[in-house]
């Protein structure tokens, strides 16, 4: 028995240095197709193809799905850790004791989330039942935005016909102008937030951020081809 056996029991599986390469190459594979996914998401939102993430990620689609049978299964994997922030942002804001700064705060946080991330702007908005853990993660935060839309109204702060799925509509609306203005005007997705919190308190309103400046509304606005008719138009004054 060769001291390689002695310390496998003589079968010489143990720290077979064969199979210890493949573990390290399967792992730094999930890595890489995990952290391009992140870029690519996050740039082009969910409707990225697998493919383009293999091809960010530099592994061929053959590794990709060996990894990652379905996109759902990416997706869980990428926006774990934001589904975590997502579920401790409504714990945080139940832990405030005024009602209606911890519901506000709680908007705001979540739009701000979906703006620094397009992937995860299209995960609040969807549904994913493959993904079994990030639903749970949903459920939850849904659970504790439930008592959080409860503590407000009976504050007398919220609006008695406010629900939860005026939420949804709000995510939704954000996505939108998100996926409209993109780096054009970061920002300008706080203005129509602002308008829906505040139309969302009794009985008053408070002032509003800036509006973006019109060059750069007007850049975001050719980008989601709804400047092109002006810009016709334009060239017949």
């Amino acid at each position: 028995m060769t001291p390689r056996d002695q310390h496998t029991g003589g079968t010489g599986s143990a720290a077979d240095p064969a199979a210890q390469p493949l573990r390290s190459d399967a792992e730094r594979n999930r890595a890489r197709i995990i952290a391009a996914a992140r870029t690519v998401f996050g740039r082009d939102g969910l409707n990225a193809s697998m493919a383009s993430v293999a091809r960010e990620a530099g592994v061929g689609i053959a590794t990709m799905f060996r990894r990652f049978p379905t996109k759902e299964e990416l997706v869980a994997a990428v926006f774990a850790d934001r589904m975590d922030a997502y579920v401790q942002a409504t714990r945080e804001a139940l832990a405030d004791p005024d009602p209606w700064r911890g519901f506000a705060g709680y908007i705001e946080t979540v739009c701000a989330m979906q703006a620094a991330d397009r992937g995860f702007a299209d995960v609040l908005t969807m549904s994913l039942p493959g993904a079994e853990a990030l639903e749970a993660c949903r459920a939850e935060a849904y659970q504790g935005f439930l008592e959080l839309i409860a503590r407000a109204q009976d504050s007398g702060d919220l609006r008695e016909d406010f629900t939860s799925r005026d939420l949804v509509l709000l995510l939704m609306a954000n996505a939108g102008v998100l996926s409209a203005t993109g780096d054009a005007a970061p920002d300008a997705w706080r203005r129509p937030v602002a308008w829906m919190i505040q139309s969302f308190k009794t009985p008053a309103r408070g002032p509003l951020p800036d509006p973006p400046e019109d060059a750069a509304l007007y850049q975001a606005m050719r980008r989601a081809g709804l400047g092109s008719t002006s810009a016709e138009t334009g060239k017949g004054h």
